[in-house]
């Protein structure tokens, strides 16, 4: 599954980008929190994408092998994103909870942009 790695590694670096921004966005202006909770969202989303990846790649191995697969991580995704929220409603004065939602759903948005963009290429 070559082409599934060289597909995490673009889209991670995406997202390295899209923190950065995050980031100069905390430093340089007055809406600290809104920033804070969208860098904590997109971390826990890439740490969620990496996972999944990872549990993929297993996946497909297993099929190959004909051995039998558990689960794709549905319960570790769904505890990292209740996670998030705890943190953000324990300190609702650091975190924004709209922003770290918008935050979480970060790796969504840049996986469609990069299949839009990847299925452009393809049909040029």
């Amino acid at each position: 599954m070559p082409e599934l790695h060289q597909m995490f590694n673009r889209q991670r670096k995406y997202i390295i980008y899209v923190l950065s921004i995050y980031v100069l966005g905390w430093g340089f202006t007055t809406h600290k929190s809104e920033f804070l909770g969208l860098i904590l969202g997109t971390v826990l989303s890439l740490y969620m994408h990496w996972g999944m990846t990872k549990r993929v790649s297993k996946f497909g191995d297993a099929v190959v092998e004909g051995k039998k697969v558990r689960s794709l991580g549905t319960t570790s995704r769904m505890a990292a994103a209740a996670l998030g929220v705890i943190i953000a409603t324990r300190f609702p004065e650091t975190f924004h909870l709209l922003s770290l939602i918008i935050g979480l759903m970060t790796t969504y948005i840049v996986i469609m942009i990069d299949y839009f963009f990847s299925s452009f290429k393809t049909n040029k």
